[in-house]
């Protein structure tokens, strides 16, 4: 079972009868929307999974869809960019260096510039169609698991500033998963090409992490 609840971040008061979808990302798959009730909760009777939270049309979150999710707003009408409230900014600009070894991966119909092991140049450029594209390059089908950490990579660093560790990842994914799962080697099962830290970075759109040349 998953739940949202909705509700005004000034007041506390819960938005009722407002329309929530949630969208996942392993089959791309849609719940119809379910109307949130007196207590401004939308219940959804589906497995946890990763993906987004839409409220009245507008994505909300994203990250894994389990338990109870709180979505606090200013406004129903609040931009969408300005809706998930993190404290921080994910890195932005390009890293470009003079004689850095650069090459284009078609995205749909863009060609992002990556590096030549397949970082992002700019990391702004980063799209769910980019961690796609990437992941197909790399031979890697990507699964409900690949996006759960994928996004947990992309908030921690809005949280911190900087890169989850492979001990945060496998701290985080334990309590997740469970002890097999969640441990290094579960981790490193994922992601074959350099780790979580590695290849879930390049896919998360983060920059290399330090002491990676």
């Amino acid at each position: 079972m998953i739940s949202v609840k909705v509700s005004m971040k000034a007041t506390r008061e819960p938005l009722k009868r407002t329309p929530v979808v949630l969208e996942f990302d392993a089959d791309g798959a849609a719940t119809p929307p379910v109307l949130t009730d007196r207590d401004g909760v939308a219940r959804f009777d589906r497995p946890p999974g990763s993906g987004r939270v839409l409220v009245s049309g507008l994505q909300r979150y994203d990250g894994r869809l389990a338990g109870e999710i709180p979505i606090e707003l200013w406004s129903i009408l609040q931009p969408e960019q300005d809706s998930k409230g993190g404290p921080g900014e994910l890195p932005s600009g390009s890293n470009a260096y003079p004689g850095m070894s650069t090459r284009r991966l078609q995205v749909g119909d863009q060609a992002v510039l990556v590096d030549s092991e397949g970082y992002l140049v700019d990391p702004q450029d980063w799209s769910e169609g980019f961690a796609r594209a990437l992941a197909a390059e790399e031979g890697l089908a990507l699964t409900a698991e690949h996006w759960e950490l994928i996004r947990y990579l992309r908030a921690y660093y809005v949280r911190h500033g900087v890169q989850a560790s492979v001990r945060d990842m496998i701290a985080h994914f334990r309590e997740v998963w469970g002890r097999e799962q969640g441990s290094n080697r579960g981790l490193h099962r994922l992601f074959p090409r350099g780790g979580p830290q590695k290849q879930g970075n390049r896919l998360a759109g983060l920059l290399r992490t330090k002491g990676e040349h």
